[in-house]
């Protein structure tokens, strides 16, 4: 296998053999896909190259953080369910830990997500605090989907939550709620702060 120079990757040759790939590559591809572009136009979009992009997407090298924000940013990813890594890992007895405002910031035009416990790489769930920015449905170009399930529990201010196939539902601190990712979906601040919530994304 030919070696992804590291200006482009970040990675040495040794992260090729990362076995959690093929869920980060199948994400990409399907995203793709689904807006209708070719590799070259993706990977021009995102400022990658075509052969990077190809080898992202068929599982044959693990892309830096910042390859992976450019392509969230040019697929409309807005969540960090795009971090789920397989579940499937040998190691047992594994702990991970964030100080208080001390997690991975990923900002997108409607949220700023905040990644706790990131270190851990092959995970089922993605804890993370989000602060809802988006105050209208409309400031969403699509509705966001994603592989598994989602759980979101509001931690101050109040949110409207929009789901695909169920009416705007309103919730305020301490309202919490369970649902399909696959399913579209938004969630909006309506009161006078943005409003911020802990949200569990889990890969199934």
């Amino acid at each position: 296998m030919e070696p992804i120079p590291s200006e482009e990757t970040g990675l040495g040759p040794e992260a090729m053999e990362a076995p959690d790939g093929e869920v980060l590559g199948k994400m990409i591809r399907d995203a793709r896909k689904e807006k209708g572009l070719t590799l070259e136009e993706a990977a021009k979009a995102a400022a990658i190259g075509r052969s990077t992009l190809s080898k992202i997407e068929n599982n044959q090298t693990r892309p830096s953080f910042e390859i992976i924000r450019r392509l969230m940013q040019t697929l409309e990813l807005e969540t960090p369910q795009l971090f789920v890594q397989s579940g499937q890992s040998g190691v047992t007895g594994r702990r991970d830990f964030t100080r208080t405002g001390e997690g991975e910031h990923k900002e997108t035009t409607t949220y700023d997500h905040e990644l706790l416990c990131s270190e851990l790489t092959s995970k089922r769930m993605v804890p993370y605090i989000s602060t809802i920015k988006a105050r209208d449905v409309t400031e969403f170009d699509n509705w966001v989907r994603h592989q598994g399930e989602e759980f979101m529990f509001v931690l101050s201010g109040e949110v409207i939550l929009y789901t695909e196939h169920y009416r705007p539902l309103r919730m305020g601190p301490g309202d919490s709620v369970y649902y399909d990712s696959g399913m579209g979906h938004g969630c909006v601040s309506v009161s006078a702060d943005d409003a911020k919530v802990l949200w569990v994304s889990l890969e199934v």
